[in-house]
């Protein structure tokens, strides 16, 4: 006796052959929202690593303006608290704010000639935490000032200025006293300009020599000190600054249109990145360091070096980097085609297993394609991703998630606060 075939959706098939469905990444971690395609989607990367799915915890977010990518960040972030997790966030547009004062903190504001200082070359050393090695401290200072003079120039350094950034370090640790504590940006500039007779010796060259390989260095770095840019990174750290809340927000809404936001935002990454060395989070506890607007970042080579340098130390440090981007082509257009830059960028792509891709333009799906991987049908998905639904790739899986918010998430995060009143009970991510 035949059975007549049976006809179903694929909306349906899920209920009536469950073996189909993607089994997920568990039930371990924050409640990101539903996956389309099996229940209810569950992501942490400090989980994820533990347990050996991933090999790194960094993320890279890419989504179109009002396609729900910051409202994702957001929330994953104040979800992320529960579970005792720390959130650092460098905030070019000022966005956070809200989400810092419901954390019971207040975001630190930047601005050329403000009142807040951060010293990039000496963050505070959270008490009962492990010091970096101090040969390690002085190469990552020497690391920061080339990458920092580098993109100021709009070229690489010669052997010449390396050397002489090199030597001026020295010289101002050895002036700044024990731990560092008093090596500011100025110090530095003052031993480019001005040598000691000793570290002239040691390469074997005169004072005046040495102070003359130094000098468009010193000059260009002079700019964060006494320029249009004073104020923000040219002195100590000022007093009641803390790394131990746990939401920090640097705001540099201040210096958003400015065309050194690159070259700040590296030196607010420094001084945050800086403390987290020191600190050697263990990756149980971990801390997600947010850089938002990362192509400021990306599009000077220099910095895009020191950048990708630092990524591939989140798993020493306890550190899950998020990177978060408007196009997939802002990596492709860091630079021309062949270029360092965008080498660098489709590095830090590498360095990241997990990939959030909101809506995208048509014209992005090349590009998608090409620099995530996605097969065929993924590529077609993506102009057509609705707001708050999102193509996740984790490791070699995919998903497709529709990211979900309660009343309260939505008034925090949405950055059309028009709109907030008009919320359901429950939405989808703006």
């Amino acid at each position: 006796m035949s059975v007549a075939a049976h006809q179903a959706t694929t909306r349906h098939l899920g209920a009536a052959y469950p073996f189909a469905a993607e089994p997920g990444l568990g039930g371990e971690g924050v409640l990101v929202g539903r996956d389309l395609f099996g229940g209810a989607f569950v992501y942490d990367p400090f989980v994820l690593y533990r347990r050996g799915v991933l090999t790194n915890p960094n993320m890279v977010v890419f989504g179109q303006i009002g396609r729900g990518k910051s409202a994702f960040v957001k929330s994953y972030l104040w979800r992320q608290a529960v579970f005792g997790r720390r959130a650092w966030v460098i905030d070019p547009k000022g966005e956070y704010g809200p989400l810092a004062r419901a954390c019971g903190g207040e975001p630190v504001a930047l601005r050329p000639g403000g009142s807040v200082r951060l010293n990039p070359l000496a963050a505070p050393d959270p008490a009962g935490t492990q010091r970096l090695d101090p040969d390690e401290h002085s190469r990552r200072r020497c690391e920061l000032l080339v990458s920092l003079a580098s993109s100021s120039l709009g070229r690489s350094l010669l052997p010449s200025e390396r050397t002489a950034v090199e030597l001026a370090v020295v010289d101002a640790e050895h002036r700044a006293g024990p731990g560092g504590a008093g090596l500011t940006l100025p110090l530095v500039i003052d031993c480019l300009l001005e040598p000691t007779a000793h570290s002239a010796s040691s390469v074997r060259t005169g004072v005046a020599d040495l102070a003359a390989d130094g000098r468009q260095v010193a000059l260009e770095l002079r700019r964060l000190v006494a320029g249009d840019l004073r104020g923000m990174f040219d002195g100590p750290t000022s007093p009641g600054v803390r790394l131990d809340h746990p939401f920090v927000v640097l705001d540099m809404s201040a210096v958003y249109h400015s065309p050194a936001l690159g070259i700040l935002m590296t030196c607010a990454a420094s001084w945050l990145q800086a403390a987290l060395s020191g600190a050697r989070a263990d990756m149980s506890g971990g801390v997600i360091l947010v850089v938002d607007e990362a192509w400021a970042i990306l599009s000077n080579v220099g910095v895009a070096r020191w950048l990708q340098a630092s990524w591939k130390l989140s798993r020493a440090w306890g550190v899950a980097n998020v990177a978060v981007l408007h196009r997939v082509s802002d990596l492709a257009s860091a630079g021309p085609e062949g270029s360092e830059q965008v080498m660098l960028s489709r590095g830090l792509l590498a360095d990241s297993e997990t990939r959030v891709l909101y809506g995208q333009a048509p014209g992005e799906v090349e590009a998608a394609v090409s620099l995530l991987g996605l097969s065929g049908t993924e590529g077609e998905l993506v102009p057509h991703l609705g707001r708050g639904t999102a193509l996740w790739k984790v490791g070699t899986r995919s998903f497709l998630v529709q990211h979900r918010l309660s009343p309260h998430e939505a008034a925090l995060v949405d950055t059309d606060g028009a709109m907030a009143e008009a919320l359901g009970p429950l939405t989808g991510a703006r």
